[in-house]
Order: C-alpha cells, then sequence, then structure tokens
C-alpha cells in the first residue's frame, strides 16, 4: 500500500513539473517600447542609457569556479585581497562555488572581504549531459537548496546570493532560469557567446526572446520575468578561436611566456574598451593561475593596470547588473558610495568525520554554524 502511494505522488509530482513547463509563455520578439529599465531589457549590444562608449564605465568581471578549499584561498588572498579601484572603491571578483571539499570559513573571508559568492551547484556531477537534461526540481534542489547551505554553512545573507554559473556551462533550457526566478534570485553568468564580441553583448532579461547565440543547447526560449542573462562574451585566442574560459583557449601564448600573457589579456581586454564597452570577463579555474606562474604575474600585472585606469572598474558581478538598470555616465559613477558587504561573522566549527549518502567516503567540512549529522548533499541540503 505505501509503495503503491509512493509511485502514485511521483506521478502526480511529475504531471505537476510538465503542467508547469507547458504553462511557461514562449518568449516573443523584444518590445523596446514596452522592455524599459530598470526591471527589462531586450538582448543588445546597445550600452544601456543611450550612453556614449567613452561616458561608460568599463566593467571587469574576474570569476573563479568550484571549491575554495585551503590551496587556492592563497591565490585570491595573493591576487585580489587589498585591490582598489581608481575611485577608492575595493575591486571585486565573483566566486561560482561548487559544494564539495568546499572550505565554508574560507568561503565566509571572501565575502567578509568584499567579493561576491555565487552558485555553482552542490554536486557538480558529470556527465555534462545530465546538466543538459536536468528538469526543474532537479536544479531547484542543486542550487535552491544550495544558496539554503550557502548562507547557513557559510554565514552568509541569504540576499547577497544573487547569481549561479551552471556546470561546464551547459544550459538546460528554461529549467534553471526558472530556478532562478522562483528562489528570489537575480542573474545566470552561464551563456557563452561567440557571436556578439565585436562589439559585446550587455546584460539583459528574459522578459523577451534572446537574440544571443546558443553554443551549448538546449537554451531557454519561455518568457521569464525579470530574470537576468550575464553574457559570458568569448576572447579570441592567438588562431582567432573563441574561448569562454581563459583556461579553455586552444592556441594561448606559450605557458612560461609573462609578456605574452599580458599581451593576450591585454588584447581581449581592448575589444570591449575600445568599442561598445560591454563587460569584459575574467573567467578561470585557480588551478590554471596557480600552476603557471608566468599566468599568474601577468594576471596581476593586467589588475595593476585596470585598477589605476580613471574609467575601468573590476566589480562584483552583481554590481554590473544594478548598472544596468539605473545606468549612468562614468563621472557620475565614480562618485557614488562604494558597494559594502553587510558584516556577518563567522563562527568556526570544524566537523568531521561525517558519514555521506553519496559515497562511502567520510568528510571532514570547515563551517561557520553548527555542525550538520551528516555530509550535506544534494536532497539534504543541512545535514540534517
Amino acid at each position: 500500500m505505501k509503495l503503491t502511494w509512493l509511485l502514485f505522488s511521483l506521478l502526480l509530482v511529475a504531471i505537476a513539473a510538465a503542467q508547469n513547463e507547458e504553462e511557461l509563455p514562449l518568449a516573443e520578439l523584444c518590445d523596446v517600447e514596452s522592455c524599459q529599465l530598470p526591471n527589462c531589457r531586450c538582448s543588445s549590444t546597445g550600452i544601456p542609457g543611450g550612453l556614449r562608449p567613452r561616458d561608460t564605465p568599463q566593467f571587469v568581471l574576474v570569476t573563479f569556479d568550484d571549491a575554495i578549499n585551503i590551496l587556492n584561498i592563497e591565490t585570491y588572498r595573493s591576487t585580489l585581497y587589498g585591490r582598489s579601484n581608481s575611485n577608492g572603491c575595493p575591486a571585486g571578483a565573483t566566486f561560482y562555488v561548487s559544494h564539495q571539499y568546499t572550505n565554508y570559513q574560507l568561503v565566509n573571508e571572501l565575502y567578509s572581504n568584499g567579493f561576491e559568492i555565487g552558485l555553482h551547484s552542490i554536486t557538480h556531477r558529470t556527465p555534462q549531459s545530465f546538466w543538459a537534461e536536468a528538469d526543474y526540481e532537479t536544479l531547484k534542489g542543486e542550487f535552491a537548496d544550495q544558496r539554503q547551505m550557502m548562507s547557513h554553512f557559510g554565514k552568509i545573507p541569504l540576499e547577497r546570493i544573487q547569481g549561479m554559473r551552471m556546470p561546464f556551462l551547459q544550459l538546460a533550457g528554461n529549467a534553471s532560469f526558472q530556478v532562478l526566478k522562483s528562489s528570489g534570485m537575480t542573474f545566470d553568468a552561464s551563456w557563452p557567446t561567440i557571436t556578439f564580441t565585436e562589439p559585446g553583448l550587455w546584460p539583459y532579461t528574459l522578459d523577451y526572446a534572446s537574440n544571443q547565440d546558443c553554443q551549448l543547447p538546449p537554451c531557454p526560449s519561455a518568457s521569464l520575468e525579470g530574470v537576468w542573462v550575464l553574457p559570458m562574451v568569448a576572447w579570441k585566442d592567438l588562431n582567432n578561436n573563441p574561448c569562454a574560459m581563459v583556461d579553455a583557449c586552444f592556441a594561448p601564448p606559450a605557458l612560461d611566456d609573462e609578456d605574452g600573457w599580458f599581451q593576450f589579456i591585454s588584447t581581449n581586454f581592448e575589444r570591449h574598451y575600445f568599442n561598445n564597452r560591454a563587460p569584459f570577463g575574467f573567467y578561470i579555474h585557480e588551478w590554471f593561475v596557480r600552476t603557471y606562474p608566468a599566468v599568474n604575474n601577468a594576471f596581476i600585472k593586467f589588475l595593476d593596470t585596470i585598477n589605476n585606469m580613471p574609467d575601468v572598474f573590476m566589480v562584483n558581478s552583481a554590481d554590473v547588473i544594478n548598472w544596468v538598470k539605473n545606468p549612468v555616465p562614468v563621472d557620475q559613477y565614480k562618485n557614488q558610495a562604494c558597494p559594502q558587504n553587510p558584516p556577518s561573522p563567522c563562527l568556526p566549527t570544524n566537523c568531521g568525520p561525517l558519514s555521506a549518502t553519496h559515497t562511502q567516503e567520510q568528510f571532514w567540512m570547515a563551517s561557520c554554524n553548527t555542525c550538520p549529522n551528516v555530509y550535506p548533499w544534494f536532497g539534504n541540503p543541512l545535514g540534517a
């Protein structure tokens, strides 16, 4: 009897999910008269607010993906901490964090230093096709639940976690964007474009149909009001091949060529700066910077350079969305108050060994909250 009831319940959940997908309205061509800031923007290379390029702040988005641990925190401390933009505001960066092996005390340290914490899923499981086929309920468990997990164990205010990036940059049609909307988050930063690079594509909402090229389908087709896309404008390597992640470029400079790497980064930056000033993304995995000292040194030299430019600002990803909602000229932007993360002190707790439901491995976990009963995982994000 219990088994029959369980099967019936699962059937009802499946039917409800299917109906939810069917009820989503198909996105129509963008109506520029109806789609107005701050809540709606058509997908476009046009500069928000109709500003001229020379009056537009050039935003630089440095992002790192995957777990935060005692190895990569040293890179972050040595390359990012203590930086300021020319307006005196602290320089930003965004970390799209996956759960397994993450040290939540270090996540809190990054947040407390003014950086942005985003979501990169609980499991980051393989194969890539899993994410392409994932439905709303699955992605809700991976991201909405991870948001609760990150807030709880990292002591980060829930409302400060506003962005996500899909593993392998693999989109899942409408499902992941539905999760963003239903969970109260703001933006996705998973979607590469190789078509809109000169000029680059600015952030936009999914109220209307996107004209962005779909590199890793399925891409969204529904109208999802107020959900923002932060396009990953591709770089070009030395053979003119596009690459969304810096460490995935097919033909980069020699890995021991510091000057070559500095020129490589600068050339890709200038494609934005001397065009429509769409946000320039430096999207990378930390291991690549740590493994190759020439890349690390070139990265630092590039950051030193832009931090001294009067119209270039290294910011958190959410800061870009906030500017697009209310675009102001660079001279006015420079005089605005600096964004700050509200204090949220960590209560350091070292937990373990913790048993897990997904493996026989036992885990130690550095937390900013009380210890869970078991290692937190998909379906049990707080480890109850």
